[in-house]
């Protein structure tokens, strides 16, 4: 049998107990990262928002300032 055949179970069971938590707090952290992923929405609210700066600077200076606002 081939590592890739075995279960996760099986795989699982063969650890030391000590690195049973360790898998289940990563597993744990894989779950919540999909699911921030998965959630998350893009969001255009944003649009126009710099409107008013149209005429005083270049979109490139528009965007080297707004990443400055952000803090970026």
């Amino acid at each position: 049998m081939t590592k890739s055949d075995r279960s996760l179970e099986e795989v699982i069971k063969e650890l030391p107990a000590d690195l049973h938590a360790e898998v289940r707090d990563f597993a744990e952290f894989l779950l919540q990262k999909k699911k921030r992923r998965g959630s998350a929405r893009l969001r255009q609210d944003w649009a126009g928002a710099l409107r008013n700066y149209r005429n005083k600077y270049t979109s490139l200076e528009l965007q080297e300032k707004s990443l400055e606002w952000r803090g970026d």
